[in-house]
This record gives C-alpha cells, structure tokens and sequence, in this order.
C-alpha cells in the first residue's frame, strides 16, 4: 500500500471519529452560548418599575408609581387578567404597562404566626392558679365553648391585660392557653409595630388583625405592650406621633366597626402605671390580671417544676429550700435551679445537693442586689 492510500485512510478515519463524537459537545456548546447570550441581555436590559394598577379605564389604564403620582398609561396586548389593586411591571420610560406579578404584601405578617404551635400544659404552670382560672373563663372558654355565651345572651370579653413584676410568667400564661385551645397563636412584640415611616406601622396593624380573623379561631399575643400604648402627650417628636397613630389603628381594630369574631387579644406588660386608659377601658383590653410574686405555696410548686428532670440527693430538704427563695419570681427560681447544675457540673458530680441550691440562692439574690431595689419598684 503506497503512502497516499495510506493518508486517505487516516482523512477518512478521522473525518468518521469527528462526525461521531463531537456531535454531542457541539450541541452543549451551542447550549453553554444561548444559556450566556441569554445572562448576557439580562445585564443589557433596562429595569422595570413596580407599580400599582389603580383603574382600567378606555383609554389605557391609571398607573400608581412608588413615589405616590398617578399616570394614565398604555397596557401591552399580552397582559390580560388584571384587575384594580394588582402589582404590575412598567417600563420605565414609557410607563406602560408590561406584565402583572404576584408580590406578597408591604410586610410578611405570616412571620408572626408561630406555625409549631407552643406545647406548654397548664400543669407546667406553677404559683399561678387564680390567673390561670381567670384567662380560662375569658380566652379559653368562649374559644371552645361559643354556644355557652349565645345561650346567656353576652358577649366575652375581646381580651386580657397580663401586667406585673419581670419574671413572674406572663408570657408562659399565654403559651399555655394558646397550647390548650385550638387556635392560631400570632405572637407580636410591641417595638415591632413601631415603623420607620408614616403610616407603616398603622397599615401592619391592620394587616395582623386582617391575618388573625382569616385565620380565626386565633390569639393575637402583644408582648411589651407599652411600647405603643403608653399615655399619650400633647407634644412630643414625630416619632412619637407616629407611636400614637399606631396605637389608634389598635384600638380602632379592638373595638371598631370590623367584628373581631373568633380573635382573642392578650397584652403583656411590665409597665401598667404607664398604660393608657383607652386600651383598658371596658370594651377593649378591660380584664385586668395582675401577675405578681409567688407566696411561699407558689415558689414551692414552681421549683417542683424545675427540679422534675434533675437527680437530688437522698435526704433533700424542699422546704429548706423555698424559705430562702422569699420573693423569688419564677424566673428566679429558675435561673437557681440552673446555677445549682452548674455547681454540679463543676464538681464533677451528677446528683445535686440541697447545699447547691443554698449557694445558688445568695448568688441570685446577691445579682438582684446590684441591680438595685429601686429598679424593682419601678414596675408597678
């Protein structure tokens, strides 16, 4: 075989190995290219404007953009469907009208809904049994119970006002009766309602009652309420105004012309000389429960709550133990039973004394002092 044979072998050869296998990586890259052509315009394209469709009317259509003006705008032919209220897309130098997106709203209030229900029981709850009977009869009850009030021919009270000293379980009633009924639990701190802008915080009001009745049977929970409802002033900054139209859209909400239905309110606060009366007036947050320091018969059932799960020593003296707590809050109580672990966990020991806790009592009470009687007393 001559060496021209022999080339015209290997042309053909190769020309068959080249239609075989690059057939393939020619078509991803021909994909790799359309795939950056296509990241490519979206870097060249112009942004659209999100907008607000106020009304479709005959000549195109009434346009509201994030600065506030309004615009009678063109419609493209492909967007159909839409209706006054919808958010649209807008190009921005014409202003019509491209496509209709489905924007949640100015504020995420499903964020407030604790979906994990709480599973605290009653029998978790120590020292507070009158409470827990008041908030039974008042949240409880009318949640499970409605045709009880039907039969009477009364309405319940719309909610409850949880004030007292730090510490002594306001916010634990409340994850108690949210665990024993079964509603939705939206759980709110009051410094969260306060927004930056005008009317942002009143407009976040309205959107979690708005939640709670769809969501109803419900509990709105307000934890540090007096963060928005403290006694209003004459003057005062314009941060301050703002705090007081937020207060206004809560109380129009508590008691307006929208029926709560199935919505049961509880505020808690550590600040009741504080509160205005217009929250606690009858109609609106008028159950009053205040949520003081155990007596020595509630410090003894709290601290048998905390030392449930932990390994005492033979011989430990519980009534020893409660006679040094004397006004102890239950967040006290606590935080003793936690620093007896540790002193366990430092001796390298598993079963706690009754010496441990000793200790861990003059630690607590020692804290307390530091930070001062004076600061105490100012929770009325």
């Amino acid at each position: 075989m001559n060496s021209k044979t022999k080339k015209l072998k290997k042309e053909i050869s190769y020309d068959y190995i080249l239609d075989s296998s690059s057939e393939e990586e020619i078509k991803l890259l021909r994909e790799a290219v359309s795939e950056l052509r296509k990241e490519l315009n979206k870097f060249r394209s112009a942004p659209l404007m999100v907008g607000e469709l106020r009304k479709i009317v005959e000549e195109g259509a009434i346009l509201k953009i994030p600065n506030g003006n309004q615009f009678l705008v063109n419609v493209a032919g492909d967007c159909k469907d839409l209706e006054n209220g919808d958010s649209v897309l807008v190009e921005q130098k014409s202003l019509t009208i491209i496509k209709k997106v489905l924007l949640s709203r100015d504020f995420d209030v499903e964020r407030f809904v604790i979906m994990e229900k709480p599973t605290m029981s009653w029998e978790e709850v120590g020292g507070l049994k009158r409470q827990i009977n008041e908030i039974k009869e008042v949240v409880e009850l009318p949640l499970k119970k409605p045709e009880l009030f039907k039969k009477v021919g009364i309405d319940p009270p719309k909610g409850i006002l949880l004030y007292g000293p730090p510490g002594t379980g306001k916010t634990i009633l409340a994850k108690a009766v949210a665990a024993s009924t079964n509603s939705t639990f939206i759980e709110i701190v009051g410094s969260e309602l306060v927004q930056k802008f005008i009317g942002e915080g009143a407009k976040l009001i309205k959107e979690i009652f708005n939640l709670a009745r769809k969501k109803a049977p419900s509990i709105v929970f307000i934890d540090e309420i007096d963060a928005i409802a403290a006694t209003r002033i004459e003057m005062g900054t314009s941060g301050e105004r703002e705090v007081q139209r937020t207060f206004m859209q809560l109380l129009a909400e508590i008691d307006g012309f929208k029926n709560l239905e199935n919505v049961k309110i509880i505020g808690c606060t550590n600040r009741r000389d504080i509160m205005d009366t217009a929250i606690t007036r009858p109609g609106r947050l008028d159950r009053l429960i205040e949520v003081s320091l155990p007596d020595k018969k509630g410090i003894k059932e709290i601290l048998k709550i905390h030392i449930k799960k932990m390994k005492l020593e033979k011989g430990f003296n519980i009534d020893n133990v409660v006679n040094k707590m004397k006004n102890f809050s239950g967040a006290e109580i606590k935080a003793t039973c936690t620093e007896a672990g540790y002193l366990a966990i430092r001796n390298n020991k598993f079963i706690i004394s009754e010496r441990y806790f000793l200790e861990s009592i003059i630690k607590v009470k020692e804290k307390e002092e530091l930070e001062g009687k004076d600061y105490m007393k100012m929770f009325g």
